[in-house]
């Protein structure tokens, strides 16, 4: 939670990672080529090819000479014949996504198919970054103390963290909205030369996918939208949701599923006895923090922790693992990266303040955090975006996705999702015209496709490459909840552990 881990290159004032350029017509930047090489000599990564382009900072100025970088993957078919290419998109906002093809490939109705496309988009990962100087404010203090004293500190910490990305990221940290994106995803089509591509994303890259589909309607094909952001509302609202949909995914799937291991976790064996063993450890850890051989745990660490692992159920049995550590009810057992190592996180607040409009000040953080946060204490204490109420704006004003004059997508969505909430999808769904909405009953994960539910796989790549559009809404069942010590790794997991094996 504590460390900062400020690189020497944060010396400079400002994350330009920036070209200067002879002004050129905004048509002039189709012309390049893409020069792909092998990303990397590690065994297992020869279908992957990575190479980059340059777009203009300034969609709206594109002559100013100002340009930026975008790096990009993708994966070739073994018979050289691809009859689509396929956009995908980790989500985050600001996760970076040159790894996510290599996913693909054990699905091969798609990966022989179709060249599928990884794109670290501006901002984030080996693209133009953008920084908040290392500093982050999310958890540095307990937001379940509402005292006045610790009040200050969160919401001044807040105020700071805005003058610290803004700062940071210099002229650069204006332009990384969703707009500017989504020109950048055109721009590469064109230099493919497609005529059209199809998009496959998650979570934010569904807000992602129903931008692009908006902004150029007649260049996305399939278009599949995997546990979905409320894409038609602005961002404030979605992040709304989170207190909710933690809260549900933790009583309702991880409390009962520890309390059947009661013999492996012995943390109760009831859901609610072990609602209050996590609890008691919290409040202890509050008094007193433990340090582990994996780092110092506090209070907010734990949470952290139990936040994290209600995105997979194969997350579950690190968590309750975790939690019985701290818990002392078992022994302790000791167990490509960006220029910017926060690149990512300085992306997600850079993208969430610039696209849409904050409501509200510190007065409303507070009424809104103590409200949630005694709804929801899992989660809802916690506001990701409280810098965006301390955020300079530039004048951005995004269309807003109606699905009008979108060819028909198909929306991916598990009942219990955590971060994104089945209500959210719904709403999307019913306010994006022809979107197909493909529910996971008695599921909570987040990332459904290309993992281990064989009905949702048939249904996705029915629509992806055989091109047979659902002719209305459906559901596939859920996958069962582990037994203790399972492991597997979702789509998007998978994506984040071979960016870390490449270095990136």
């Amino acid at each position: 939670m504590h460390r900062r881990r400020i690189a020497a290159a944060l010396a400079a004032a400002t994350a330009t990672s920036l070209l200067i350029a002879p002004p050129a017509q905004a048509s002039g930047f189709a012309a390049q080529e893409i020069k792909w090489q092998k990303c990397t000599d590690e065994p297992g990564f020869e279908r992957l090819e990575c190479g980059s382009f340059t777009a203009p900072m300034d969609w709206d100025d594109p002559r100013n000479g100002k340009t930026v970088t975008i790096a990009v993957s993708r994966t070739v078919p073994l018979n050289g014949k691809a009859k689509t290419a396929v956009f995908t998109n980790p989500g985050g906002p600001g996760g970076a996504g040159r790894t996510l093809p290599l996913v693909y490939l054990n699905r091969p109705k798609l990966s022989e198919n179709a060249e599928v496309y990884g794109i670290d988009v501006r901002g984030t990962g080996a693209s133009s970054n953008v920084t908040c100087g290392g500093f982050d404010t999310l958890g540095s203090t307990d937001p379940r103390d509402r005292s006045r004293a610790n009040l200050d500190l969160i919401h001044s910490g807040m105020e700071l963290q805005a003058k610290f990305c803004q700062t940071k990221s210099g002229e650069f940290g204006r332009y990384v909205t969703t707009e500017q994106t989504v020109k950048d995803l055109d721009l590469l089509r064109q230099v493919l030369g497609r005529k059209k591509v199809d998009w496959l994303g998650y979570s934010g890259g569904s807000w992602m996918g129903a931008y692009y589909a908006t902004y150029f309607p007649k260049t996305l094909g399939k278009i599949v939208l995997d546990s979905n952001t409320e894409f038609t509302a602005p961002w404030q609202t979605v992040f709304g949701d989170f207190g909710m949909g933690f809260e549900r995914r933790f009583r309702v799937d991880f409390l009962p599923w520890v309390a059947k291991y009661d013999d492996v976790y012995h943390l109760g064996k009831t859901a609610e006895e072990v609602r209050q063993s996590y609890e008691r450890t919290r409040a202890k850890l509050n008094e007193q923090p433990v340090t582990l051989p994996d780092g110092t745990y506090y209070a907010v660490t734990l949470d952290l922790v139990l936040i994290q692992g209600q995105y997979s159920k194969y997350a579950f049995d690190g968590a309750a693992r975790k939690l019985a550590e701290l818990a002392g009810a078992v022994p302790v057992q000791v167990t490509a990266q960006a220029s910017y190592p926060d690149a990512q996180n300085a992306t997600l607040h850079t993208i969430l303040c610039n696209d849409t409009k904050f409501r509200g000040g510190r007065e409303y953080l507070e009424r809104d955090g103590t409200r949630d946060g005694a709804r929801w204490p899992l989660m809802g204490y916690y506001q990701i975006m409280g810098p965006c109420a301390f955020w300079d704006r530039p004048d951005v004003n995004l269309k807003r996705p109606d699905g009008i004059g979108v060819a028909p997508s198909l929306m991916v969505q598990s009942v219990r999702d955590a971060p994104t909430p089945v209500e959210g999808a719904r709403k999307a769904h019913a306010g994006f015209a022809g979107s197909r909405m493909l529910t996971v009953r008695d599921e909570g994960d987040h990332g459904i496709y290309g993992f281990d539910n064989a009905c949702v796989n048939d249904v996705v790549e029915r629509y992806l490459v055989d091109g047979v559009t659902p002719p209305g809404d459906l559901s596939c069942p859920g996958v069962p909840l582990p037994e203790p010590g399972a492991r597997q790794a979702g789509p998007l997991e998978q994506a984040r552990r071979l960016a870390v094996q490449l270095g990136w």
